[in-house]
């Protein structure tokens, strides 16, 4: 995808969209559609129908990362979390919140990253696991842990050719239903879609030939 940033400067804050890393999750379309005006020609963005609050909220809630903001009223901009996480998703990708370093794709809060080995948009998920039918759990055992020594911090995301998402840094795995599956400070989590051992890399890549770019 070559979408650019869309940026649209209101009185309180600015909205900035960035289509390539959208999934279409419609939080912003159902819950603001006076913001975010579905199905419409030309401009569709509208930061002026709601305070720079509500527009942090709406950001806020953006599981992709596609939604960030500016505020302009002297409101606190976007805070670090406590808790680096990532959410498996059912038959779906990877949704992590955190003080994310993505290579080869610069910083963000939150990114959903591809699982299933189908995206177009690889190393960020692009609903191709819903149309292709992807079938994984959101519920995988709960592995032996200890609660980290520091559970915030930068969280590397290395995508490895043609192989797994490389992590690096403080990261609580959770499943769907918010229980804690593994504490980590390193993982290899499959991106290939084929792992025996999901949501962990268990090799399988090499076996069938994935193809994937890595983090330039």
């Amino acid at each position: 995808m070559t979408e650019k940033m869309e940026e649209v400067v209101g009185t309180e804050a600015t909205i900035r969209f960035e289509a390539k890393k959208c999934i279409h999750s419609r939080h912003c379309v159902l819950g603001r559609p006076d913001v975010f005006v579905p199905n419409v020609v030309g401009a569709w963005i509208h930061p002026e129908a709601a305070t720079a609050e509500e527009i942090a909220e709406i950001a806020h809630d953006c599981p992709s990362g596609a939604i960030t903001y500016i505020r302009h009223d002297g409101g606190p901009q976007e805070t670090l979390p406590k808790v680096n996480l990532v959410h498996i998703r059912e038959n779906g990708p990877l949704a992590f919140h955190g003080e994310l370093v993505i290579q080869g794709h610069g910083a963000a809060f939150r990114a959903t990253l591809c699982r299933c080995g189908l995206s177009s948009n690889k190393p960020f998920c692009d609903s191709a696991h819903a149309r292709e039918g992807f079938a994984a759990t959101g519920e995988p055992a709960t592995r032996a842990s200890e609660v980290l020594a520091r559970r915030d911090g930068p969280l590397t995301i290395t995508p490895r050719e043609d192989g797994p998402l490389a992590i690096a840094g403080s990261l609580e795995i959770v499943s769907g239903t918010g229980r804690t599956i593994d504490r980590c400070v390193k993982a290899a989590l499959c991106r290939c879609g084929q792992s025996s051992n999901k949501p962990f890399c268990d090799g399988t890549h090499a076996k069938i030939g994935f193809r994937a770019d890595g983090a330039k």
